[in-house]
């Protein structure tokens, strides 16, 4: 009976780590990556669109990307979604193509974005608690209504620690990772 409560969690805990995964995928590490650009919407004609979804984007050479808008009215608007954006980087165009160099990070912005990434991975482990809660609020409802045992009771919030705990590793895996991928010059 509470092991469906228990899936529903596991399931609810595997998206927030795919959710931090694609997050930290914008947080920049030096190098060029497409993904950067996932956050940033151009107005096209009238309609705020992705970036992704009104031009190529390609990483032709590690601390470039190259911007090719399948429309090339767009450029201005591209450029201005860019600049707007919190990523500080300066475009230039041709005409054609947009390029994007992505600038070698300094030593204090590579400790800011560590702090970011370990913020967001204090979120993502919130997210978790916040699942085991809901999930053991649900279990302790079935054994109040006589439903599960006592025992049920502990063996799925036992079941639902260890769950718990493996999720929360995986996050700080991925937040070391990411920390790790800063920090290398």
């Amino acid at each position: 009976m509470y092991l469906e409560h228990l899936k529903e969690a596991e399931v609810r805990m595997g998206k927030t780590i795919s959710v931090y995964k694609e997050e930290l995928l914008s947080i920049r590490a030096g190098r060029a990556n497409p993904a950067l650009l996932d956050k940033i919407v151009v107005d096209y004609y009238g309609q705020q669109t992705p970036l992704k979804q009104v031009g190529n984007i390609s990483a032709p050479e590690p601390r470039l990307l190259v911007i090719q808008p399948w429309d090339a009215k767009l450029i201005s608007e591209i450029e201005k979604a860019i600049l707007k954006s919190d990523l500080g980087l300066n475009p230039s165009n041709d005409g054609k193509v947009i390029r994007l160099i992505i600038p070698q990070l300094t030593e204090e912005r590579r400790k800011d974005l560590t702090k970011v990434v370990k913020k967001n991975g204090e979120n993502a482990k919130i997210a978790i608690r916040n699942t085991r809660r809901d999930a053991l609020d649900k279990i302790k409802k079935l054994e109040k209504s006589k439903e599960i045992s006592e025992d049920d009771l502990k063996k799925a919030e036992e079941e639902l620690q260890k769950i718990t705990d493996k999720y929360v590793d995986q996050v700080d895996v991925v937040t070391k990772k990411k920390e790790e991928e800063l920090m290398e010059i």
